[in-house]
């Protein structure tokens, strides 16, 4: 069956909040998940009469990367349409990557100069300033023969590197060990026709470190997410509708773009993102609305931080709704847990708020409520669809 087939002429608007990382686990003494002790009135509010459920991002027991995580809230099959890191990066600070360019997201680290093992994997406190000046000096001084190189300045420590030419593929292995004490690995190919793309690399690498030799604490990098442009159908073709995206973190951004989204130029708070949201509403089908701390926090742990970034964004809650979109979704990409410090497993809560969704009596938004919801556990490459269900903008399936 074509979805295309079923398309209507229903004009309700779908806005999909995505807390990055939402998902917990329970933690501490009191063996709480972080919505549990998070003081939420409006979203416990609403999850009394929206359709509750939870989602697997890939597959039961598998922990999603952001990227797969983001395919399958969109619809996409995670697995068929894994999307290298590389990629959302360089779409995520404004490049547009061809065909003939593989990609990486770099971090400026350090490295010690008489052990050469990697002491900070962050290289340190970089202003962006420095981060920029760090990448001009690349950009100047290193050199491929039959290549085009290029470093583009990211946040904090983050850079992304670009590599053009003919015949490069994706199948290397990263240089980041994700640890500290050991040397910086050397890029190896993971298939017989990468072996070429691997020493070009290496040979880059090399240049990227001479060139950084007097820069310490930024005297290295390290290279993950070695990418190339894959061809995925436009999300507003595959859904009829004209999307926007509302996110302050360049993979945020990158991921949107990747699949045909605009993206819409906003502050730094979640309250700058609800400002652009209400002045753009007339303009767009469906809104991607996207928040990073949640994650952050998950991943240091910060089970107070983590609590205190659903606080401050329920308080917005009403405005979301003021805007009365047909459909209104509140979930996550995956589960980061304090508990776990890490992307995990977990199924990701979701909510519903629709005119014909259906309540089950849950008192908060909790996973725990979501368990208990009328949406049951679900793939979440389902929840596009279901979403265009709520809003009416399928009809009906056969005679």
């Amino acid at each position: 069956m074509e979805l295309k087939n079923l398309f209507n002429d229903e004009k309700g608007k779908i806005v999909m909040l995505v807390f990055d990382g939402l998902g917990g686990a329970p933690f501490g003494e009191k063996r709480m998940t972080e919505l549990e002790a998070a003081s939420i009135p409006n979203m416990d509010k609403l999850a009394k009469e929206s359709a509750l459920g939870l989602m697997v991002m890939t597959d039961y027991g598998i922990a999603p990367g952001s990227g797969p995580g983001h395919m399958a809230l969109f619809g996409y099959d995670p697995l068929k349409t894994n999307v290298g890191r590389g990629v959302l990066e360089a779409l995520g600070v404004g490049h547009t990557q061809e065909r003939d360019e593989l990609s990486a997201r770099g971090n400026f680290a350090t490295i010690d100069p008489e052990s050469h093992v990697i002491t900070d994997r962050r290289g340190g406190a970089l202003t962006q300033e420095r981060n920029k000046e760090l990448c001009k000096k690349l950009n100047e001084k290193v050199r491929i023969e039959g290549y085009q190189v290029k470093f583009i300045s990211g946040k904090e420590h983050r850079f992304v590197f670009i590599l053009k030419g003919e015949g490069l593929e994706e199948e290397l292995s990263e240089t980041d060990p994700q640890v500290t004490g050991v040397p910086p690995p050397k890029v190896v190919a993971l298939s017989e026709k990468a072996k070429k793309t691997a020493d070009v690399v290496n040979r880059c690498i090399e240049g990227i470190f001479d060139a950084l030799k007097d820069e310490y604490p930024q005297n290295a990098v390290l290279l993950r997410g070695f990418a190339k442009v894959p061809s995925i159908e436009p999300f507003g073709d595959r859904y009829n509708l004209k999307a926007a995206a509302i996110a302050t973190y360049p993979m945020y951004k990158g991921i949107a773009k990747l699949v045909g989204m605009e993206c819409l130029e906003c502050g730094s708070t979640f309250e700058d993102q609800v400002k652009t949201l209400e002045a753009n509403y007339d303009n767009f089908d469906f809104f991607f609305v996207h928040v990073k701390a949640t994650d952050s926090y998950g991943h240091k742990g910060d089970f107070d931080g983590k609590v205190r970034v659903l606080e401050e964004c329920d308080r917005l809650i009403p405005r979301f709704l003021a805007l009365k979109p047909k459909v209104f979704v509140i979930t996550g990409d995956h589960s980061t847990p304090c508990a776990v410090k890490e992307h995990s497993f977990h199924p990701v809560p979701v909510l519903i708020r629709a005119d014909t969704a259906i309540p089950t009596g849950a008192q908060r938004f909790t996973e725990k409520d979501c368990a208990k919801g009328i949406l049951g556990i679900f793939p979440g490459m389902k929840l596009m669809q279901m979403c265009l269900g709520y809003a009416g903008r399928l009809k009906k399936f056969g005679a």
